[in-house]
């Protein structure tokens, strides 16, 4: 039964990773953790958009956001995300 529930939360970050712009926020985060700003920059896409996807990763716990300030720098912290990603991409 332990198996299953590891397919399940496998299958669910599959789910959230399946969208291209929340892909491509993961895939930059790998290289450097960043701001709202500097993804809107490279995502072309307006910051309510851009912020918009990152409350559905945040909220599946594949990132999280630190503040400095009044500024919040992002990280991916799930392991099988960047497992994922790193498969994807190598």
């Amino acid at each position: 039964m332990d198996d299953f529930k590891k397919l399940e939360d496998m299958a669910e970050i599959l789910k959230v990773l399946s969208h291209p712009v929340r892909l491509c926020i993961v895939k930059g985060l790998m290289k450097e953790n960043c701001n709202v700003s500097h993804m809107q920059e490279c995502l072309e896409l307006p910051q309510s958009t851009v912020s918009q996807h990152l409350g559905i990763l945040r909220s599946k716990g594949i990132i999280k956001g630190e503040r400095h300030g009044l500024e919040i720098t992002y990280s991916v912290i799930n392991e099988d995300a960047k497992k994922i990603i790193m498969a994807l991409f190598s």
